[in-house]
């Protein structure tokens, strides 16, 4: 049988109410994500290429931690829920999820964020320990926003607060995993939740990306499987 082209369901999941519990998951991960960018290693090899081609190690690194800066940012904002949107339809509104990585889209935040880089390590980290002291300040209200609702400025859409989240926790996970492969260290381990909820997002993308049967085959037939890349 052909590989599907079409995706054969549309994901319609969305990730569960914001409490306590669900925000203390999000400020571990970032927490988690944050101190492996702010490893001495990662400081030693700044201005290295990262695994992700164009992005230096510091460029990685700041976009990976930017991930708390715009939380911070957007969920700090007052709550507003014009253009409420599902996270799967955020995730299809998304020209980066769809275009090529030479895409001038991307290439600009490459180039930013290496430029962001240019600061050095230290000034990163002291950056760094600010952003996570005001995400702390932040996530302890998150609970009572009313409307439960995230302004997202670049897609001129809101999403749910727990939709908002969980695509930072993608970010956080993909981009921690490229971090540490860039100059050598383990993959930080993160919240067994917020690893499945990512995993469940990817996968439900992937699918919709590339058709049900080619990541049934990625998972359970590599060797007749292409690539299901979600992104």
């Amino acid at each position: 049988m052909g590989r599907q082209h079409g995706p054969p369901y549309r994901w319609t999941g969305s990730v569960r109410e914001v409490n306590p519990e669900r925000a203390h998951l999000f400020l571990e991960a970032a927490e988690t994500a944050c101190g492996l960018a702010c490893d001495p290693v990662v400081a030693a090899h700044w201005a290295d290429e990262s695994a992700c081609a164009g992005m230096t190690v510091g460029g990685l690194a700041h976009h990976l931690t930017d991930q708390v800066r715009t939380t911070v940012a957007f969920v700090g904002a007052p709550p507003s829920d014009d253009g409420l949107v599902d996270l799967p339809a955020f995730y299809r509104l998304a020209s980066w999820v769809w275009s090529a990585p030479d895409d001038p889209g991307h290439v600009e935040l490459r180039e930013g964020a290496n430029g962001d880089a240019s600061v050095g390590p230290a000034a990163f980290a002291e950056r760094v320990a600010t952003d996570l002291h005001a995400l702390r300040a932040v996530l302890a209200d998150v609970e009572r926003r009313t409307p439960d609702a995230v302004f997202v400025p670049w897609e001129g859409v809101a999403l749910s607060t727990g939709d908002w989240l969980l695509s930072r926790e993608v970010e956080l996970v993909v981009h921690a995993d490229d971090l540490a492969v860039s100059v050598g260290l383990p993959t930080p381990h993160f919240p067994a939740e917020v690893v499945a909820d990512v995993l469940a997002a990817m996968t439900a993308l992937s699918v919709e990306r590339h058709g049900a049967n080619a990541v049934v085959r990625a998972i359970a037939r590599p060797q007749r499987a292409g690539s299901v890349a979600p992104f």
